[in-house]
């Protein structure tokens, strides 16, 4: 064997590939009609349904658009449903914008922070590298928004409501990261020139500066207090005015955050179950409470959640939400296609597999409403609530098989009084903490 493609090589894939009818039908297929759909296995889709046998109730679905907030939006969809029920409304939104101008100045002060805790490292390190790559993206984790909530609250959608940027981050982001590397290269020159830290925390606060005047322009003013107006279902007026954002959190919201637990299932060598991890440099809020995971088996991630949905309260989850996904239906299942049959291969790596090998971590975040018991208490299907918008799925929501979860589902955050006594142990082990490009520590 040659370590060269050779021309006799060539002819003899070529020779292989036209003696196999089979390959002729699939290239024809393919070729009309893309990969996706000429390996769709519509036997999948009998075996969907949109009913279970837990479902809670939700006001309308919400749409991210062309952003990357499916974090914020499914922590706000999660909280919107307490005001809902409190309030006996028939629907209402909190404002996902609020939370992305926090989010964007935290982590623009969280990577100068970075810069200036990393000055000693060389151009070109792994560790300089992976700190400038995305300084202020979209994506974030439950204990980020945690964060962000516990020091600026929440507000009602109407408080501080869409804008053209909040709906399309990519041009304000572009900007805004290259502002920030420029920030960087700044201050690790005025380093090398011999500007000690009390100077150059000086010329950090001129830079956040820059950038909270760029959020202003893009995003709008955040409000300091906010007046809520409401009629609620039977038609009552609700009127509360002059709240401080942390205030109508606290009074509407009513959620204790430190309650609140990320169980993730992470299955591989490095990984042990029952032991709680952290991840280097993952944050955005620079005094706020450090990301957590409790690692533990898959059932018992499915167990909590179903605990929690059954007194009434959704569930945040981050998944990988591209394998087997089919936007059409709404369904999250490994049968949705046949990509073995149609292409002649063997996809066969283990979920540890996947992890190790850079093929699968979390990518998206939505919100369990549901799930679907068997006559033995074991769950066939989940109600997904997801923040694209009406169009996908049925009316917005999702359906996903039990067997997809297995095999593509990260984390879970549920109130730890839904934990066993064993799980809450775990809790107080000694945190391992993890490189920062672990896939454990991807943004949803």
């Amino acid at each position: 064997m040659s370590n060269n493609i050779t021309p006799e090589f060539l002819e003899s894939c070529g020779a292989a590939f036209r003696a196999d009818r089979a390959n002729r039908v699939a290239r024809d297929a393919v070729m009309t009609n893309g990969l996706n759909k000429s390996c769709l296995n519509h036997e999948a889709r009998r075996h969907t349904t949109h009913t279970f046998s837990v479902s809670l109730k939700q006001g309308s679905v919400t749409s991210q658009k062309a952003s990357g907030r499916c974090w914020l939006f499914a922590a706000m969809n999660v909280m919107r449903a307490r005001i809902i029920r409190k309030c006996n409304l028939a629907d209402f939104e909190l404002s996902q914008n609020y939370m992305l101008f926090w989010d964007k100045l935290e982590k623009a002060n969280w990577f100068l922070e970075n810069i200036l805790d990393t000055l000693s490292e060389p151009t070109g390190s792994r560790l300089l590298d992976f700190l400038l790559r995305d300084p202020v993206g979209d994506g974030g984790q439950w204990d980020m928004m945690a964060d962000l909530v516990k020091k600026y609250g929440v507000v009602p959608k109407e408080a501080m409501p869409e804008s053209a940027v909040s709906s399309a981050t990519r041009e304000m982001c572009r900007v805004v990261t290259e502002l920030l590397r420029t920030d960087a290269s700044r201050l690790r020159r005025r380093a090398a020139e011999g500007a000690d830290r009390a100077e150059l925390t000086v010329e950090k606060e001129r830079m956040l500066n820059e950038v909270y005047r760029i959020l202003v322009i893009c995003l709008g003013e955040p409000p300091r207090t906010v007046d809520f107006e409401v009629r609620d279902k039977d038609d009552n007026f609700i009127r509360d005015r002059g709240l401080t954002p942390r205030e109508f959190f606290k009074k509407y919201v009513d959620m204790e955050l430190n309650d609140y637990i990320s169980l993730i299932n992470a299955p591989t060598a490095d990984k042990p179950y029952y032991r709680t991890f952290t991840v280097k440099m993952l944050g955005n809020v620079k005094e706020g409470d450090p990301v957590r995971y409790l690692n533990l088996p898959v059932e018992e991630l499915k167990a909590a959640a179903i605990a929690q949905m059954k007194d009434g309260e959704p569930v945040w989850f981050g998944c990988d939400v591209g394998p087997c996904s089919d936007r059409e239906t709404g369904t999250l299942d490994l049968e949705n296609y046949d990509f073995e049959n149609t292409l002649g291969i063997r996809l066969s790596m283990t979920k540890a597999e996947r992890l190790d090998y850079g093929q699968s971590m979390m990518t998206h975040a939505m919100v369990f409403q549901g799930v679907n018991l068997d006559e033995n208490g074991r769950p066939t299907r989940w109600r997904v609530e997801n923040s694209w918008g009406e169009e996908p799925g049925k009316k917005g929501y999702y359906v996903m098989s039990d067997a997809w979860f297995d095999e593509y589902m990260y984390q879970v955050v549920v109130n730890k009084k839904y934990l066993t006594p064993e799980q809450l142990a775990a809790l107080d082990t000694p945190v391992i903490e993890l490189a920062p490009w672990d896939p454990m520590g991807s943004l949803a």
